[in-house]
């Protein structure tokens, strides 16, 4: 059976960004998801964040067409055939709320919460966010997450 994880923008961020602390972890995840042992969910929110902060990065490091790059990095997510990406459904729009509502972290951290909660996949976020220090127990016990900044 194939791994199944939910992406955090983050994740896919420090897999573009080579001289990032946690590339090499997210560089190991990436190449599972290529090479078809796991399977990664990815809620529509979180492709819009990385959009943006891709666009930054690129930007930034004097990458020419900076937009068109970004624009093409969310197509191969979108388009990748070991990842899914979810948009809609009510269950996760509730489930997101609910979340939102009990532990006031970022949408974005919600949406990739519900969605791996719904489908009974692992989490995986960049690092403990300050926000998800005071709940860090629940949400491993809950929901099973993992961070890069643990390895």
């Amino acid at each position: 059976m194939k791994a199944r994880i939910a992406l955090d923008t983050s994740v896919i961020i420090e897999y573009i960004d080579k001289a990032g602390p946690w590339h090499r972890f997210a560089r190991t995840i990436f190449s599972e998801i290529i090479h078809g042992h796991a399977i990664a969910y990815i809620p529509t929110i979180v492709l819009s964040e990385v959009f943006y902060v891709a666009k930054r990065i690129y930007e930034r490091t004097g990458i020419p067409n900076s937009k068109r790059k970004a624009i093409k990095l969310v197509k191969w997510l979108y388009q990748h055939p070991n990842i899914r990406v979810i948009g809609r459904g009510f269950r996760i729009i509730l489930l997101a709320g609910l979340i939102k509502a009990k532990y006031h972290l970022a949408l974005s951290d919600c949406y990739v919460l519900a969605l791996a909660k719904l489908l009974r996949a692992k989490p995986v976020f960049r690092k403990k966010e300050r926000e998800m220090l005071k709940h860090i127990d629940r949400l491993r016990r809950l929901y099973g997450v993992i961070f890069l900044d643990d390895y």
